[in-house]
């Protein structure tokens, strides 16, 4: 699969903007090919937002990877600093792959510059250009209203008020992280197992201690979410709606909590984000724009032709959470269809020519014992996919500590 000027796919905002690439490359392709990376060349990608918030800041650092692999490949031992050019030096330590943590509790902080620093385990060496905070709103509400979109779709809109008297903000980005409940809707407390004396039925036994009924599950935002108040009188933002929820996504149908963070964008970090938005918006795919490379603020030290991907950022944060349930918004209506349509299945035994076929599907851990079946010994019972039996497959069955009922 050719890559753009050499570079493969990468992780949250950056991968939709080469998925992009890729797709306007082959739009006009007849031939069938296999799919395959010519001339990768890995670039590191770092992606950091410190905030006034005091406690743990964090930074990413992972590589670039081509479609064919799996994921991303994380930049592990590297040493991370951020300076405080008022002196103070912050130092990272590194948590899990990748992921690199401030050792110590700090928020940046009104008049001060910061920069980051990365030498990775190969010896080489990134910085980032000075930031400081830019604005210092916040925000005033979330909330949650009934709509129908402009497609037509009912659901739920999730929007954001908020309010700088002084005017610095003016330039907004947004996440949230969402989590729900999952109610596995086919959850018995019968299991099948393989038979210790041998052949190809499965015996009854007690559910496994692992299998959930309910479960909570968990998801980020994968897009770049972005508003301003320039040319406006007040800098003020009024039901600006961070996430629309149609009325068929189960995510939904019991209850939901969703926790949106605020940033206030300096004027660079703004026009990077938006850039990378639009360029990797499915409008723009048959436009003839064509992005190439999006440099950001970060940049090696000692090589200027080595390309570096991500943006260091200083912002000023806040964050709300809301809880809500189907029925508040949906009374009496049904349930948003489960994630699997859950159809029971009585397999065979045997597979013709030999070979334990419902037992190899146990034992993959594919299904779930639904209830007997009345189709005769060679189909003695019923299933259906594990997903449908066991909600750990979406979640967790631990409930998260902020979780309020």
């Amino acid at each position: 699969m050719i890559i753009c000027n050499g570079y493969g796919y990468v992780p949250q905002v950056f991968g939709r903007l080469v998925r992009f690439l890729f797709v306007a490359l082959f739009i006009g392709c007849v031939e069938e090919f296999t799919p395959r990376t010519l001339e990768f060349g890995s670039a590191l990608v770092i992606e950091a937002t410190l905030t006034d918030q005091l406690g743990p800041q964090t930074i990413f650092l992972f590589r670039t990877y081509p479609f064919e692999e799996e994921g991303p490949e994380a930049e592990s031992g590297a040493q991370v600093t951020v300076v405080d050019e008022g002196s103070v030096e912050h130092s990272f330590g590194e948590t899990e792959p990748g992921t690199y943590v401030s050792v110590g509790d700090f928020a940046a902080e009104v008049g001060h510059t910061y920069r980051l620093s990365v030498r990775t385990s190969d010896g080489r060496e990134y910085s980032s250009s000075a930031e400081a905070l830019s604005g210092t709103g916040g925000m005033d509400a979330l909330y949650a209203e009934r709509l129908t979109d402009d497609q037509g779709r009912e659901g739920i809109g999730i929007f954001v008020d908020a309010y700088d008297a002084t005017a610095s903000s003016r330039q907004y980005r947004y996440r949230y992280e969402e989590t729900y409940k999952v109610v596995a809707p086919d959850y018995n407390r019968t299991d099948l197992i393989a038979d210790p004396d041998g052949g190809c039925e499965p015996l009854k036994a007690p559910r496994r201690e692992s299998d959930g009924e309910t479960c909570y599950a968990s998801a980020g935002s994968n897009s770049i979410i972005l508003t301003n108040t320039n040319g406006l009188a007040e800098d003020r933002v009024e039901r600006f709606m961070v996430r629309f929820i149609p009325m068929d996504n189960y995510i939904i149908s019991y209850r939901y909590s969703i926790l949106v963070r605020q940033y206030v964008q300096s004027d660079a970090a703004y026009g990077y984000y938006e850039t990378l938005r639009d360029f990797s918006g499915s409008e723009s795919l048959f436009s003839e724009t064509q992005p190439g490379f999006l440099s950001g603020n970060v940049f090696s030290t000692a090589n200027g032709e080595e390309r570096v991907l991500g943006y260091f950022g200083v912002s000023a944060a806040s964050g709300r959470r809301l809880f809500l349930n189907y029925d508040d918004f949906f009374p009496g209506e049904p349930l948003p269809p489960y994630v699997d349509p859950c159809d029971e299945t009585a397999f065979q035994l045997e597979l013709i020519g030999g070979g334990c076929n419902l037992l190899t599907l146990i034992e993959a851990d594919l299904v779930r014992y639904k209830r007997d079946s009345d189709l005769g010994p060679s189909r003695p019972y019923f299933t259906v996919p594990r997903v449908c039996g066991d909600c750990t497959v979406l979640g967790s069955k631990e409930t998260p500590e902020f979780w309020i009922e």
